[in-house]
Parts: structure tokens; C-alpha cells; sequence
């Protein structure tokens, strides 16, 4: 029997999984392929260089997948920031109907989005920036614990707490991200409250993934003990693969009298962490990756891990259900 929740009910999509917005990842490559397996696809806004190049982008995954998909637009702390608002009005123009936000004053971006009538998740790792955002009208909040890849926040609440808080506080559905690997993890984020799962470094582990086979390795070599947290003296603190820049960076951070970022800025460039993607040299730069590694253990296409998390899912959730009957009986 299919798992039906409020995610796909309200989405259109088979199974309760979406694929994380990751910059350099988030291709219509893999966005088709995880559309096209009946999980939600999503295009990264910021990893075209302008709104038009985002565009193209928009119309080629049409080519590739009839399923529903959507696009990610993060707003980053930036010197100089992209024109969100045109990154906006392009997904607007292009008739996306489903959007995941996340990042700093979302206010003005989901406004417009929801005059679209545009479905907005967004991404938060608090429950007070949760709250904020419900204020806002968002559709659904994907709640990301400290185990995530990427920014994790300066609160270091990971999903056992926070999962069970979003179900206490928030009026409006929300998805589980963070550690999220397989259908035993969407089972345990169903049980507590989530409405599906939010996966990035699992999908970065797939055929279509458009990453180097070298970075896939690495992951499927990884342990969870393989990541380092970074920029948290200039609480901008993010999970990064923990190789040779990262500890370097680390390093420097921890040991740096003066504290200015810009003694680090050139290894954490996000140009460095693009071209590992590129090349596959594992160590070239930085790029983001969660604890869930650990988990991971093949590469799989997008269909055969969305059929195997379904099925491992529905098992264990008819497991659980045995547990129960079996108490009964013995009553």
C-alpha cells in the first residue's frame, strides 16, 4: 500500500520524499530522476548564474520529467547578494508551483510566491524560526537537525528533539530533514509527526546524480564520524566533508588570534567546492555533506533507492503495527 500523508496528498508525488536544494547538485539531471521515481525533484536556483540561465534550466527539466518538481531559492548572507527578486519572478513566470525557501528574511520572497499561489516549504532549524515562518503562510516546514550537511545553524538541536517539537508547536505540516538515508528513517520521522523527508547527500550518492564518481566513492567510504564543522566563530556554521581544506580551514579558525574570516575565506570558497564536483579531487576545496554518510553504502538510480526506501518503510511500519497486535494477544 502506497504512504500517503500530507505531503503527497498536497505535492502529487508517490512517495513522501523530497530531494534537498543543493548548490552545484540540484540540476535538472537529478531533479527529473527523483520526479520521475515519485519523489518531489528540485531544481537550485543559485547554482544558475542568472534568473534567465535559471529559466532554461526550468524548461529542460520539463523535457525530462511530466511529474511534479520545484525549485530551491536560498537566501544567503552575501557582500554583494543575488537579485532574489528576479530569481523569483522567473519561477513565477514559469508556473512553479512548488518552492523550497530557506536562509535570511524570507518575508518579501514567500509573499510574492504566495500571491502565485506558489506551495512553499521551507527550510529552518529552529522552532522559532519555524514559528516565524508559519506566521508567514508557508505551506510546509522541513525542519533541519544538526545532523544535516550545509548550514546547520548555531543551535546544535538534532532530530529526536526537534522533530518532537515541531509536532508540539506547529499548526501546519512539516518534513524531516537532516540524517535521512533510508525507509527505517522515514518510518521513524513518520512516527514522529513529519510529513515525509527532505534527503541531500543521500541523492548526491546516485547514478544521476551530476557529481564526480570520485565524490560518490568518497561518500560510500565515509563514515559518520567524516565531517567537519566550520565558520562557527562567524556563526555562519557549516557540516563540510571533513578532507584536507576543511581541516585546514578548521584549523586556522580555532587557532586564529585576530578571528577575521578572511584568513580562511580562500579555502572555503564556494568556486573551490564547484570544481571538486567537476574534477573529483576530493580534496581540492570544500563541499557540504551530512553524518547521514555513515549510512550509505551504494549508488543507486533515483528509482531503485525510492522503491527500496518504500518498501523498507512499509515494513517496518507493518512491524511496528505487529508489535502492538502481539501485545494484544498476549493480554
Amino acid at each position: 500500500m502506497p504512504l500517503r500523508t500530507a505531503l503527497t496528498e498536497a505535492l502529487g508525488i508517490a512517495v513522501p520524499v523530497v530531494q534537498g536544494g543543493m548548490q552545484w547538485v540540484g540540476y535538472a539531471e537529478l531533479a527529473s530522476a527523483v520526479s520521475n521515481a515519485g519523489g518531489l525533484g528540485i531544481l537550485t536556483a543559485l547554482t544558475q548564474p542568472t534568473p534567465e540561465a535559471l529559466r532554461s534550466e526550468i524548461r529542460r527539466c520539463r523535457t525530462m520529467t511530466n511529474k511534479p518538481f520545484g525549485v530551491n531559492l536560498t537566501l544567503l548572507p552575501s557582500l554583494v547578494p543575488p537579485d532574489y527578486d528576479a530569481y523569483a519572478q522567473v519561477i513565477v513566470d514559469e508556473g512553479i508551483k512548488i518552492v523550497e525557501t530557506a536562509g535570511n528574511n524570507p518575508g518579501p520572497i514567500i509573499k510574492k510566491l504566495k500571491a502565485a499561489n506558489t506551495i512553499i516549504l521551507h527550510k529552518c532549524t529552529t522552532i522559532r524560526h519555524a514559528l516565524s515562518a508559519q506566521r508567514l503562510g508557508v505551506d510546509f516546514l522541513s525542519v533541519d537537525g544538526f545532523e544535516c550537511a550545509g548550514h546547520v545553524g548555531e543551535h546544535d538541536i538534532p532530530n529526536f528533539i526537534l522533530l518532537r517539537r515541531a509536532a508540539q508547536e506547529l499548526k501546519v505540516p512539516f518534513i524531516a530533514s537532516g540524517g535521512f538515508a533510508d525507509g527505517y528513517g522515514l518510518a521513524g520521522a513518520l512516527a514522529l509527526g513529519a510529513s515525509g523527508i527532505n534527503m541531500g547527500t543521500r541523492f548526491m550518492c546516485t547514478v544521476e546524480s551530476p557529481i564526480h564518481v570520485n565524490i560518490k566513492n568518497a561518500i560510500v567510504g565515509a563514515s559518520e564520524d567524516d565531517t567537519e564543522l566550520v565558520l562557527r566563530r562567524w556563526k555562519n556554521t557549516s557540516r563540510l566533508f571533513k578532507n584536507k581544506v576543511a581541516k585546514e580551514a578548521k584549523e586556522i579558525e580555532t587557532t586564529s588570534v585576530t578571528g577575521k574570516f578572511e584568513e580562511i575565506a580562500h579555502l572555503v570558497s564556494g568556486k573551490r567546492g564547484r570544481e571538486v564536483f567537476i574534477n573529483g579531487d576530493v580534496d581540492y576545496g570544500v563541499w557540504t555533506s551530512g553524518m547521514v554518510m555513515g549510512l550509505i553504502k551504494d549508488v543507486p538510480t533515483c528509482e531503485t533507492l525510492l522503491r527500496r526506501i518504500e518498501q523498507e518503510a512499509e515494513g517496518e511500519i507493518s512491524r511496528l503495527q505487529n508489535l502492538v497486535v502481539g501485545a494484544k494477544a498476549r493480554l
